[in-house]
């Protein structure tokens, strides 16, 4: 069987909630491999949600479809403050990017207390800014950027993640509304262990098959080499 855009494989998911430490409960979804324990898990953090983006932005709802089946990947997606999708509605207000360290931090705590190993965060366009903000846990075992704007992610935050000493990848689309790969090689240059992939012909919201597996093929290549290229039939 081919893989295709709206393929689902096998996995055991889980509805799950998040406490945050300001009180507030989120609403989120965990799809481990079927069979065997996770090798590494992404936690993974949506695009602008006051522009539609939630946990179930499309290369977020393809990778928890895929990768535990195809990689050995435990993937944990939920909504932020006042985000909704079809798991529901998480409880507090959208605070453009303050309020939402809180969030960071519940999954992470989530993804520890539940033995969820090796984690790593997968952000995606506004979830770029909270991997970059908030996301220097000790447990993070890196961070993948999916159309990085760094806009309210900056110098001090790159700084600071060089410091921090974790790989950090930024997928950057050819075509990008906001950052593109040259621009990105500069700016990304505050991190000494950061590596940009300019990613030729696709645009912010990766829209397109293709370019899907090409997210989730880089993703794959550092989370589980092993499991890399990813097959395109099953």
């Amino acid at each position: 069987m081919d893989i295709r855009a709206s393929t689902v494989l096998p996995a055991r998911r889980k509805d799950i909630e998040l406490q945050t430490a300001d009180g507030l409960t989120l609403v989120g979804e965990v799809a481990v491999p079927d069979s065997k324990p996770p090798v590494a898990t992404l936690v993974c953090l949506h695009p602008l949600p006051t522009h539609g983006g939630m946990m179930d932005s499309h290369v977020l709802r393809k990778a928890s479809y895929r990768l535990p089946a195809l990689a050995d990947i435990a993937v944990l997606r939920f909504n932020t403050r006042g985000t909704a999708s079809d798991r529901g509605t998480s409880q507090g207000s959208f605070d453009g990017g303050e309020g939402e360290r809180w969030d960071v931090a519940a999954a992470l705590e989530y993804a520890d207390f539940h033995d969820l190993p090796n984690p790593w965060l997968v952000g995606w366009s506004f979830g770029t800014e909270l991997a970059l903000k908030w996301g220097r846990d000790p447990i993070v075992r890196g961070a993948i950027l999916l159309s990085p704007p760094l806009k309210r992610a900056g110098e001090k935050d790159l700084v600071a993640w060089g410091e921090f000493g974790r790989p950090l990848v930024a997928l950057v689309p050819e075509h990008d509304d906001y950052l593109r790969p040259e621009e990105a090689v500069r700016r990304f240059a505050a991190v000494p262990q950061a590596e940009v992939v300019g990613v030729e012909g696709a645009k912010h919201l990766w829209v397109g098959e293709p370019y899907v597996r090409i997210v989730l093929n880089e993703i794959v290549k550092r989370v589980n080499p092993a499991a890399a290229p990813l097959p395109t039939t099953v």
